[in-house]
């Protein structure tokens, strides 16, 4: 059986504001007190595990280990059918570069493999997200949530984040990086985790 989530506070296992404003407007109607771990001094744990679920359960237990409180930790990507599923889990690694990240980069490495390997259309991708809600005896709770659509080109938008701008979600004329930030948030596939989440351990 499901636990349900009884306490009071919560740590957002990430170092992201984006990701951690977004969090905890989703989490504003349960009354939790919801708290970043970089507010914490938090350090971020190696990602090692080669799958979403893996790295999410990483960050989750290690937070929630170090405060002594339940922690939530995402891991999310996008995947590309004709790519084998790649980037997936190293969705944010294709855009490092010795600067830093740059998205451009990344999405410009995609096109052009695209390119190399596959001529069919529509070039299906979707995008991913793993959530854990993990306590500190190391219980944790799985929810994972699929935005499906395909990858479009050239890139269009500057709305979002990341690879929004050549993702075109099923349904829609419009990329992510040019539609609406609280539309995409409630249709997006941290929307379908967080309403799993939800209705698992919150409802």
């Amino acid at each position: 059986m499901m636990r349900r989530f009884s306490e009071n506070r919560l740590v957002v296992a990430t170092h992201n504001k984006g990701k951690l404003e977004e969090i905890s407007a989703l989490l504003e109607p349960f009354s939790i007190d919801v708290v970043g771990a970089a507010s914490l001094g938090l350090s971020e744990p190696a990602e090692t595990e080669n799958n979403f679920v893996g790295n999410a359960r990483i960050k989750a237990h290690a937070a929630a280990q170090a405060t002594g409180l339940p922690s939530l930790a995402d891991d999310s990507g996008i995947t590309i059918d004709a790519l084998g599923g790649a980037p997936g889990v190293y969705t944010a690694d294709w855009a490092e570069t010795a600067n830093g990240r740059d998205f451009v980069v990344a999405m410009t490495r995609v096109w052009h493999e695209l390119e190399a390997v596959a001529a069919i259309y529509p070039r299906k991708a979707q995008f991913r997200c793993t959530l854990v809600l993990a306590w500190p005896d190391r219980h944790d709770e799985v929810f994972e949530g699929v935005m499906p659509g395909q990858v479009v080109w050239p890139m269009r938008g500057n709305q979002g984040h990341g690879y929004d701008p050549i993702f075109q979600p099923d349904g829609y004329n419009i990329t992510f990086g040019e539609m609406d930030r609280w539309e995409k948030n409630r249709i997006s596939h941290r929307a379908d985790a967080f309403r799993k989440l939800v209705a698992g351990c919150f409802g």
